[in-house]
């Protein structure tokens, strides 16, 4: 059997702002073609499968067509609440579109049902564990502690106990697989993820899944490697400027009587590339070697001296979808050898204090045009004072 391993769509998720909502189209309709083509059974997705609690409709209905595609390619598909998604209203109609070959694990009942799936020559049951509150389940679970650890631990106990009882009766080889959506010792965050932890309390041990054939984890968007048979696919797309070295693609998992024979990558393809880009605005304006950037979403860090004006729109002229402008200038003589306290003090009228304070907060010295609408609004200031 053939199954493929994605996660954290995010569905409906912005980029500073900008909609992805085509972007997640666009890969997730090639995910589809993966699927054609590589001819997957089962599709497992390990949690957050929308952006929010209550998602948008354009992203409800985009899931609905992903859904309705797998199907179409010959796919059963298995998914996970995560820490994004709303159990409740992601687990709506579960046990009826079990019969569509769309199963939803969005709870503590169905988590110790697994999901059968018939290989010919060996039974693959796959136990979906949902995103876990541990304040929430704790009692249920009876873990021993208000941690992920914890209940996850609660869990996997439970699960184990079926998968035990289940493999005693059973009359060919039964690989056994999880999907959980955590934080698991080993693995690397990118910006993008909402913390599961503080300090590290949380982190899940990676040996908690040794009972299993193969570990499907969601939450972390990177794709990375744990152990062997537990790896996490990351996301499709890349939703943080952390994220810009960072390859995607997903999991293929091929299994035989024996036991999971291959785990292999498949990449994605990336709708808009991402530019980290560093330097005066002159040069980043004119250099050649940044035109691949052109196209991209972009994060422009400005090193001048002095602040230039108008900078995002400077910027945006050549890099159209900078979406994040800092400035970082290099260290200036002029604020080096005199303080904004010491120039202050040395200042010998209302102008000067005036520029000398638009110079301070804005990092660059007011121009010709400015310093005459200085002048004229002291004027102003000093006319009406006259008058009174």
């Amino acid at each position: 059997m053939r199954l493929l391993h994605t996660s954290d769509w995010h569905l409906g998720r912005s980029f500073h702002g900008a909609s992805l909502l085509n972007d997640q189209r666009a890969v997730l309709e090639h995910l589809v073609e993966v699927v054609r083509e590589e001819h997957i059974d089962v599709v497992l997705v390990a949690g957050d499968i929308y952006d929010r609690a209550l998602p948008q409709i354009d992203a409800v209905k985009l899931c609905n067509s992903i859904l309705r595609q797998l199907r179409a390619a010959g796919a059963t598909v298995i998914l996970t609440s995560g820490n994004h998604d709303s159990a409740a209203r992601l687990g709506f109609a579960a046990d009826l579109l079990d019969a569509s070959g769309v199963h939803i694990i969005a709870d503590t009942e169905r988590m110790v049902q697994p999901i059968e799936l018939d290989a010919g020559d060996h039974q693959i049951l796959v136990y979906g564990i949902p995103y876990l509150e541990p304040r929430m389940v704790m009692s249920e679970l009876g873990a021993e502690k208000n941690s992920h650890s914890a209940v996850i631990a609660a869990a996997i106990q439970r699960i184990t106990e079926d998968l035990e009882a289940r493999r005693a009766i059973a009359t060919q080889p039964i690989l056994a697989m999880s999907m959980a959506h955590l934080f698991a010792a080993g693995g690397f965050t990118s910006e993008s993820e909402r913390d599961l932890s503080v300090g590290n309390l949380d982190v899940v041990p990676v040996e908690l899944f040794e009972p299993f054939d193969y570990s499907a984890l969601g939450h972390l968007h990177g794709k990375q490697t744990l152990r062997p048979a537990v790896r996490y696919s990351g996301s499709p797309l890349a939703y943080s400027f952390s994220e810009v070295n960072q390859h995607k693609a997903v999991w293929i998992i091929e299994t035989q009587t024996s036991g999971v024979e291959q785990i292999r990558e498949v990449a994605l393809p990336v709708p808009r590339r991402l530019a980290v880009l560093r330097g005066k605005l002159d040069h980043l304006l004119t250099d050649a070697q940044y035109t691949w950037a052109e196209s991209a979403w972009c994060q422009v860090t400005l090193t001048d001296t002095d602040r230039p004006a108008e900078a995002m729109a400077r910027i945006r002229t050549r890099f159209e979808h900078t979406v994040v402008l800092l400035f970082a200038p290099e260290e200036s003589t002029r604020e080096t050898e005199i303080s904004y306290a010491q120039r202050l003090a040395q200042a010998k009228s209302i102008d000067q204090v005036c520029e000398d304070f638009i110079d301070h907060v804005r990092h660059r010295p007011a121009d010709d045009a400015e310093r005459v609408l200085v002048n004229q609004v002291i004027g102003a200031v000093r006319e009406g004072a006259h008058e009174q």
